[in-house]
């Protein structure tokens, strides 16, 4: 069976998922580490649904370009998770000390990787399309 785009990212944002949940229980972890992978787990989860959808979309790590994608064809994030964008600067420029931001709200950012990890197989039913059963090679 050749995996999908949609089911390769949503594998991957459960894997981030899981790493974010098992820093933050870290108490002395720096929150650039928990930030990054629940940024992480919410762009690939994102990216998931808009391939599974059939929404091309670009290389970027821009949570509000990918919440703004979905919403353009249709797609509701969970209310909850709409403040994700807040993550944005854990992508890159927090990683590398390019920027300090505000502590992070761990039991805030958990709660959004979960509900946007739960929410696919909640949403689908509804919401999305048919996916495209593209080769992860031919999405490259």
């Amino acid at each position: 069976m050749v995996d999908t785009v949609a089911a390769l990212m949503l594998r991957a944002a459960a894997i981030d998922g899981a790493a974010c949940k098992a820093l933050a229980a870290v108490p002395d972890m720096d929150d650039s580490v928990i930030g990054f992978h629940a940024q992480q787990a919410c762009e690939k989860c994102l990216k998931g649904v808009l391939s599974a959808a059939g929404v091309d979309f670009s290389r970027t790590h821009d949570l509000v370009r990918l919440l703004d994608l979905l919403a353009s064809q249709g797609i509701e994030v969970p209310p909850e998770a709409q403040w994700i964008d807040e993550l944005n600067p854990y992508a890159v420029e927090a990683r590398y000390g390019i920027v300090k931001t505000s502590p992070l709200d761990r039991p805030r950012a958990l709660l959004a990787v979960d509900l946007l990890l739960a929410w696919p197989c909640s949403a689908w039913p509804t919401q999305a399309r048919r996916e495209r059963h593209r080769p992860v090679a031919a999405a490259l």
